[in-house]
Order: structure tokens, then sequence, then C-alpha cells
């Protein structure tokens, strides 16, 4: 198994009705650069908004996963992106042309084929991997609902079922390796009890379903009257229970179908970490909504740790951006372009650095005899890093200028003197939203933080 970051070769679209809204859309998947990670875009809307797959940006978790930025929303992404995990694809803008993705047959097969036909290619980067250290858990008090990862040297997924149901007995389903999901999990399909259907058809849901991409569990007595009516709702004759408590509109393609799509689901889920687990999931009645709650705290923990860790850095390989790669997205020239380096750059975080010169103008006076790198330069400094950060995101950087408007909780550990190498990392605390960027970034000197500090800054075109 190749530890290389992947895309897909080309482009490759797909189209079917999304099973809440019944709007029709169609999805382009495309390949992308690496680093540049999952993300949606909505191309039926003005300027073609971009929604990161993030955990911290789910608005909805009601039979679904909506993703929401700015107040546009991508409704029931869980399929697309357990599909795009199966497929161990790090970079994929998905391009898509209405606010639901498609049901299709109510699984993830449609999605995973699609993108083995577009062709799964390495790139150059090597994956990110999150590896667990300890054992992560969250429960659900109110409904028993638990979820909790311990170590692995792999991503494992356990999923146990409970519903008390005399029909849809208790169900168990195990992923070992990431490599069983297209042909174990990826056509297992959604499914819902009969007795959920008037509620959700009462709440405007399913006008996308027809019976054909949902297992319909019947756990409750239904007259001949009832029947036909359903018929009559999902434009269907000969609607039947089967022996197996099931509505005979389709065939289990599993015995723990079930099972295994609530697998599917958690996998989907917890693709908004945002990187590669090593970590074996045990979920215990799991759903989305207690799913997106535990991906959120998984990639809480996650960021804090990376905070607090100082950047290893190997100095013997070329720079991400050099200086004069630097000029050309920030406006600083000398003498105020401190920052020498950038050496990782994600969508959530970069790495930069600063080395620091003897011949430097403010050591004449900052302190004759005894020079110190001034407090307000190491900021300055790191803010100019969060700055390429920040005109990252926009096509044309060049054409743009980034302004500080607060600095928070600035804190200095040690002195800087000529000679040192500041590592400077900076973590978005929150999505970059309407050009507002908000940063936590520490500066290391041989490990040990030297600044640290919360910095807002907000980009404008140039007049």
């Amino acid at each position: 198994m190749s530890n290389k970051q992947k895309t897909i070769k080309q482009s490759i679209s797909i189209s079917g009705v999304g099973l809440h809204t019944g709007v029709k859309s169609t999805i382009t998947f495309t390949p992308a650069k690496e680093d540049f990670g999952i993300k949606f875009q909505r191309t039926d809307l003005e300027n073609k908004p971009i929604i990161e797959a993030d955990a911290n940006l789910v608005s909805q978790t009601n039979r679904g996963t909506t993703l929401k930025k700015n107040g546009v929303s991508i409704h029931t992404t869980e399929h697309i992106l357990a599909a795009i995990t199966g497929a161990q694809i790090d970079n994929l803008l998905i391009e898509i042309d209405a606010c639901e993705t498609p049901i299709l047959d109510g699984s993830a097969i449609g999605f995973t084929k699609i993108l083995n036909k577009a062709g799964i290619v390495n790139q150059k980067k090597d994956k990110n991997y999150y590896e667990i250290k300890r054992k992560i858990s969250y429960k659900d008090e109110l409904t028993g609902s638990e979820l909790i990862i311990i170590p692995s040297d792999k991503f494992m997924v356990s999923v146990e079922i409970d519903y008390n149901s005399s029909t849809l007995t208790k169900q168990e389903a195990t992923l070992e390796n990431i490599c069983e999901f297209e042909n174990n999990f990826s056509s297992s399909r959604t499914f819902c009890f009969l007795h959920e259907l008037e509620g959700l058809l009462g709440n405007n849901l399913i006008k996308g379903g027809d019976l054909n991409n949902a297992i319909v569990i019947v756990d409750k007595e239904i007259n001949e009257k009832e029947l036909t009516g359903l018929a009559k709702t999902f434009n269907k004759e000969n609607i039947a229970i089967q022996e197996k408590g099931i509505l005979n509109n389709l065939e289990l393609r599993f015995e723990n179908e079930p099972a295994r799509h609530k697998l599917l689901d958690v996998i989907g889920d917890i693709a908004l970490v945002g990187k590669n687990i090593k970590g074996h999931i045990i979920a215990k009645k799991p759903g989305h909504t207690i799913n997106v709650a535990f991906a959120k705290k998984i990639k809480k923990i996650m960021t804090e740790e990376i905070k607090n860790t100082f950047p290893e850095i190997d100095f013997n390989k070329k720079p991400l951006y050099d200086k004069e790669k630097i000029k050309s997205i920030l406006p600083h020239r000398k003498p105020f372009l401190f920052i020498d380096e950038i050496r990782e750059l994600e969508s959530d975080y970069i790495v930069g650095v600063k080395f620091v010169n003897k011949d430097e103008e403010y050591f004449k006076g900052h302190f004759p005899g005894e020079p110190v790198m001034p407090g307000v330069l190491q900021l300055e400094t790191m803010a100019q890093v969060g700055g390429v950060l920040i005109l990252s995101t926009v096509d044309n950087p060049e054409d743009y200028l980034t302004f500080f408007m607060k600095i928070d909780n600035a804190k200095f550990k040690r002195k800087v003197t000529p000679g040192d190498t500041i590592i400077f990392r900076l973590n978005l605390i929150s999505p970059i939203r309407r050009g507002l960027c908000h940063m936590h970034g520490k500066g290391f000197v041989d490990g040990k933080i030297v600044v640290e500090g919360d910095l807002l800054a907000q980009i404008a075109p140039k007049k």
C-alpha cells in the first residue's frame, strides 16, 4: 500500500437525485494538487463558493451530514466522503450544481466505481496521518450511543447496532483494513423503519426516496390499505413484506447490511477530521450526530497536540517557498521582509522559518553590546507567515494586502539573539471566512517556545 498522497487522473461526473430535497444534481470529481484536501464547490452559485470537508463546518445531522459555510450548504455528504476515504484519496475538488449530493442506490458504490473509473494516481508528497496515542471516547448518556478510538497501526472500524427491535436484531460489522471497503462495505445501503417514513415525509424529507435506495424494515403491523398507500407514495406496485421483515422492494446484499451501512456512515463522518487516521474506532449505536461530535473532539485534540509540538524540519531539503517565492505572495520588501522560508503549507496551518542574522539593522540599537530581537518584530515575522497562509487562499495574492486587526495573548518566553533560527507554526483557530483569518501562532528556537500569540488578519484588494 502506497503512503503517498493520492488524487484522480482525470475529471469525471455523475448525476442523480438528492434523497431529502429531491433536487437533481451533477457532481464532477476533479483532480487536486498535493495538500489540497477534500473540498466541495457549489458551481450553481455566484463566485462558486468552496466548502471544506471539515467537522467544524457541520450545520446539521438530521438523517444526513450537512456542511455549511457563509450561508451556503451541501447536504448528505457522508456517502461521498466514505467512498473517497475507501479509495484512499487525499486531494479532490467535488464540484456540485445543487445543494444536495445524489443518493443513487442509497450506498457509496456508485461513487466508488466512478472514482475508480477516473483512475487513482499517486502524488509526490507523503500522506498526512494522525496517529492515536491514547484512548479517546465520546458518549451520549441519553441514547447510550458511544464511540471510542484506541491506538492501532492502521485504520480500523468496528460497529454494533441495537434498535431493540424483533425485526432488526443486534448486528455487528468490522473493517480491519481500508482496502476492504470497496468489496465489503461500499454497496451497503441506507435503511429506515417503516414507522419512520411518516415522520420523514411529514418533515418534508426523503423527496428523492423511491424505495430503490433504502432498506425499509417493517417493525409494526400493516394492513393492505397502508401497503397500497405506501405503493402509491413511492410509485410502486405489489408492495409486500418479506419473511425477513423488510419490504420486497429489494434483496439484502449482506445479512448484516444495516450494520455495514452504519460503518460506512462512520467512515464518511470521521473523514471530516481532515487527516488519515491510524486508530481503531469502536462504535456502539452510531449516528450522524454522535459521529460528527466525535470527529470534532478528535480534531480538537489533534489541533491542540500539533500546536504544542515543535515542527521537525530537514534543512537539507529545499523549502516549499524560498524568499523570492515569498515575495511573489507578500507585498513586503527589504528592510521589512523578515520571513525567510515556508516549509509546510496546508489549508489549516503553515510552518515558516526566520534565520536571525547578526547584521540586521535593528541590532545596532537593540541593544548595543547585547543584541536581542525585539518582541514586536518576532510578532511581525509571525504575522508575515500568517499572511502567506491567508493569501494562499486567493487566486491572485499579488493583488491583495494583509492587514492585522488584533493581537491577543502575546507572550515572550525567551530571548532571541543573532544566530538563532525561529521556526513558526500557525494554526487556524476557525475557518477563514469573508477574508478574515484567526490564527494561533508559536515560534520555537531549539525546540522551545520563544513567542506565541493569537492573530486576527483580514485581506483586502489593493486600491
